[in-house]
């Protein structure tokens, strides 16, 4: 006779029948509540989170300040849209934001719900602003699932499939990728040749980057390549659109990742954790160039909801009370000081990168090939989850792990996931070289 099917068995079951196949799930496993920087599923498993939804939560879930902005926001008012009767968190936060963009220029801010909404209104805006229509992208780089959103992506495997044709005038360059040959100099040549060979700079409305890659390996930009880059976007009167969805909100031990080169970019999106695991996504950017668009030209129903809008308020908060930058930072050379020590042990760790807390490990076959290795980075990703650490890969092999800690996180929780961490890689590298 059978046992009874697991509660987990049964919604994997139910998910098959009614979620299309295309939602791909990292972990098949069920969340029951979280708490800080530790999730437990429906068997009552204890987890601690290295992933934060993707980078959503940075203040940790369900933290307590926020659960109480939305609450008394919950009671008198959930839903008007923006477009047709206005409410004062929404200037509250634009405000706010405003005030800790870069850059000495007045700013104005627009919200919308998702991170690839937000790249759609930065290119409009964008377009508008400058009455021209081509855009320049980067390799390796992630904006978003929309039309646009994959016209710009620089990753053409699992994202792009057959959803063609994509949007018109947009360009790739190289991105800088240092471990793999791509320097800043030799990125900037290509660049000045894609000027050369396929759109003029003067075609050009904007250039967008992330300044860490996220979904593309977790790759920092060279701090002097986003200080040229700015200087020639100036030069040709190109807008600089910084893509901050995933390193925004104090990840990188700045509020803005870009605010590590110094440079103040045009326009730069934002999302993921705003708003402290709420849909919220925003274009922050200088006035006159978001006032572009006449009236009518920007919106969004659910754009800048006051429950979402309440918890970015909060989020803010928490960063300033808690000193949440400051911690990044601390937080980011504990992490990478632990991983450069396992990398130092470990042939396969070929590379660890990152800025802040913002951390990647590029798995290697052999260090001086450096062939991708993305079997044993899912094979990690097994084990650290059934010792009770839950990890995502990112990269264009596939083969980085990326370190997402809550920037809240525990001293104990940190301890104990980098000793699970190490041990899990070193576990799945020996069981690796056994089969040989």
């Amino acid at each position: 006779m059978l046992d009874n099917p697991s509660p987990t068995t049964n919604l994997l079951h139910l998910r098959e029948q009614h979620i299309p196949r295309g939602i791909a799930s990292t972990h098949p496993i069920f969340i029951a509540r979280a708490q800080g920087a530790q999730l437990w599923d429906i068997n009552g498993r204890e987890y601690i989170d290295f992933t934060t939804g993707i980078g959503v939560l940075n203040i940790g879930h369900n933290h307590p300040k926020v659960i109480k902005a939305v609450q008394a926001q919950l009671g008198s008012l959930t839903h008007t849209c923006f477009q047709v009767a206005m409410y004062e968190p929404y200037l509250r936060l634009a405000e706010r934001l405003n005030g800790l963009a870069p850059g000495d220029a007045p700013k104005k801010t627009l919200f919308l719900t998702s991170g690839a909404e937000s790249v759609e209104n930065a290119i409009k805006i964008a377009r508008q602003a400058t009455r021209r229509s081509a855009v320049i992208a980067f390799t390796l780089s992630f904006h978003g699932r929309t039309l646009m959103g994959l016209s710009l992506t620089g990753k053409a495997t699992i994202y792009r499939q057959s959803f063609g044709p994509f949007a018109p005038e947009v360009y790739h360059t190289p991105y800088p990728y240092t471990y793999r040959g791509w320097t800043s100099e030799r990125a900037l040549d290509a660049l000045q040749e894609v000027f050369h060979t396929q759109v003029t700079p003067d075609q050009v409305a904007a250039i967008i980057i992330e300044p860490v890659v996220g979904e593309g390996g977790f790759i920092p930009a060279p701090l002097e390549f986003l200080r040229e880059l700015r200087r020639i976007t100036e030069q040709y009167g190109i807008l600089l659109i910084a893509d901050e969805i995933q390193t925004g909100f104090g990840r990188t031990g700045k509020m803005f990742a870009i605010e590590h080169s110094g440079i103040a970019p045009d326009l730069i999106t934002t999302a993921k954790s705003i708003a402290g695991g709420l849909p919220l996504s925003g274009v922050i950017g200088r006035a006159d160039v978001m006032d572009a668009p006449a009236p009518g030209g920007l919106g969004g129903t659910y754009g800048g909801n006051p429950l979402a809008c309440a918890a970015g308020l909060a989020v803010i908060e928490v960063f300033e009370q808690e000193s949440l930058l400051s911690r990044a930072q601390i937080l980011g050379n504990q992490l990478m000081e632990r991983c450069h020590a396992l990398q130092n042990e470990v042939e396969e760790v070929g590379d660890v990168r990152g800025l802040g807390a913002m951390i990647g490990i590029e798995i290697v076959r052999d260090r001086e090939t450096k062939e991708p290795a993305p079997d044993l980075v899912d094979q990690i990703l097994v084990e650290a989850r059934n010792q009770g650490l839950l990890l995502i890969k990112a990269g264009l092999y596939g083969n980085v792990i990326r370190l997402l800690a809550p920037l809240i996180i525990e001293e104990a929780l940190v301890l104990r996931a980098l000793d699970k961490l190490s041990t899990v890689i070193k576990q799945v590298i020996q069981i690796s070289h056994n089969k040989l």
